[in-house]
């Protein structure tokens, strides 16, 4: 799973709410062309924007009556996941190949993003011996 993620804090780049028009339609094209390329190597498993932390709500539970539901946004949240790709690779190698063409797409200016993208493997199962 390749997860985007964005902080104001290490963003290199002024927030998407200030892009020119021309910048928004190359950056989406881009994440357009990045899936269709997955797809057609049949790496792609899913990818999807999420949309912006304010329409997040934070959900606890312990297991007894009405769960808790915490609304946003907050003012001390710094990070927050932009969205995700799952794809099916070979090798952790290409995982981090299409990680990092990822990172480059095109911001303002057509200058790319540097946008970290968190690598992580999903889990099938506990181990047998468990």
């Amino acid at each position: 799973m390749l997860l985007m993620q964005f902080s104001e804090q290490t963003a290199d780049f002024p927030g998407i709410g200030t892009w020119t028009a021309e910048e928004l339609k190359a950056h989406i094209a881009f994440m357009t062309d990045t899936n269709g390329k997955l797809a057609e190597a049949g790496e792609l498993v899913d990818a999807q924007g999420l949309a912006m932390p304010e329409t997040a709500r934070i959900v606890r539970s312990h297991g007894r009556g009405v769960p808790v539901v915490t609304e946003g946004p907050y003012p001390e949240t710094k990070e927050f996941l932009a969205g995700y790709w799952i794809v099916d690779c070979d090798k952790p190698e290409r995982a981090v190949e299409i990680a990092a063409a990822i990172s480059a797409a095109p911001g303002p200016g057509g200058t790319p993003l540097n946008m970290p993208i968190e690598v992580r493997q999903v889990m099938s199962a506990p181990p047998g011996e468990m």
